[in-house]
């Protein structure tokens, strides 16, 4: 059991949804199965409220057993794995978790087919998943094996101290060497799919908007290919890929956000690096994700550089995003 004092006064959904990083509707899950305890009472009431000074006690949901809705025909190559942590580096095109839109197999039936023991607290359907990378978007991405993983590392999420670093291959350099974009992100009206990012000018208090902030940093360029490194401090879906089509920068094949090129890519984005503090170890962790052929192959023969490159090297990355973040 973990326990988590209360300091505001709010509802239970959304005090344990800020507790976990989850969304409302996963935590009811939670709350519904008298998995959640206030004041030592179990507590099933989405909307009961708190008061600052009382105990939250979450319990272990009983374990179901879970397979795969379709049969995985791929695999994933494992970066780093102990009884409470895996990190995976991801192919691209690969669906992260299910939903009633995807038929195929996803990332969380990989992980089934293979047996692993898997966090439950985002439900059965994000079994494990710590954040979540985009179909498209290959790299590393990290899964709680328990709840109590899951927990602290969802709080390292929210103070920062979980951090993510990307590669991507864009149109255009940026037009500084380094830049923070920090602009709240809204779903289109016009495509569903798509998300807009939106400067002082553009806001609509109308429009449901979540903080966004990104850092990108310029580190090779050519005529018609320019490599960048990002880095977040929120993970909002389609973050990365926003924030440069809002200054007119675009990731080759993200034809969703801009991209006119010609020829016929993926969207070249990897999550190359992430780092986290090991959740009983408090053991600071770095994980490199290989690149993946496609991408690997771009920076050889557009950039003439290889994978270990000192430009995209860790100690590279962090130094200069350290100097100006």
């Amino acid at each position: 059991m973990q326990t988590f004092l209360v300091d505001e006064d709010l509802r239970l959904d959304v005090k344990l949804a800020k507790i976990l990083n989850q969304s409302r509707s996963q935590v009811s899950l939670l709350i519904e199965n008298n998995a959640v305890l206030v004041n030592d009472k179990a507590q099933n009431k989405n909307s009961f409220k708190l008061k600052c000074g009382d105990i939250i006690t979450l319990k272990t949901l009983p374990k179901k057993e879970v397979s795969a809705q379709y049969q995985v025909d791929f695999d994933v190559k494992v970066l780093f794995e102990d009884e409470d942590v895996l990190v995976l580096n991801k192919p691209q095109n690969l669906v992260v978790h299910g939903a009633s839109s995807v038929k195929e197999a996803t990332l969380v039936d990989w992980l089934l087919s293979q047996n692993y023991t898997l966090s439950n607290l985002a439900g059965e359907l994000r079994a494990g998943l710590v954040h979540r990378l985009d179909k498209e978007t290959s790299g590393a991405i990290i899964i709680a094996k328990n709840n109590f993983s899951h927990q602290k590392l969802s709080v390292q999420l929210q103070d920062k101290s979980l951090g993510r670093i990307y590669l991507a291959l864009i149109d255009l350099p940026l037009k500084e060497d380094k830049i923070i974009i920090n602009k709240a992100l809204a779903r289109s009206m016009q495509n569903r799919i798509k998300k807009i990012a939106l400067d002082e000018s553009s806001f609509n208090p109308k429009i449901k908007a979540k903080e966004a902030k990104s850092a990108f940093m310029n580190l090779v360029g050519a005529k018609d290919v320019n490599l960048i490194a990002a880095k977040l401090f929120s993970g909002r879906t389609h973050q990365i890929r926003a924030h440069l089509a809002s200054i007119n920068r675009h990731i080759l094949g993200d034809t969703l956000y801009g991209y006119k090129g010609n020829e016929a890519y993926r969207v070249m984005l990897h999550a190359y690096f992430v780092y986290f503090k090991h959740p009983k170890t408090d053991e600071l962790i770095f994980v490199k994700a290989p690149l993946m052929e496609d991408f690997k192959g771009l920076l050889e023969t557009k950039l003439l550089i290889g994978e270990n490159d000192e430009k995209i090297s860790l100690e590279s990355l962090l130094g200069g995003f350290d100097s100006f973040i």
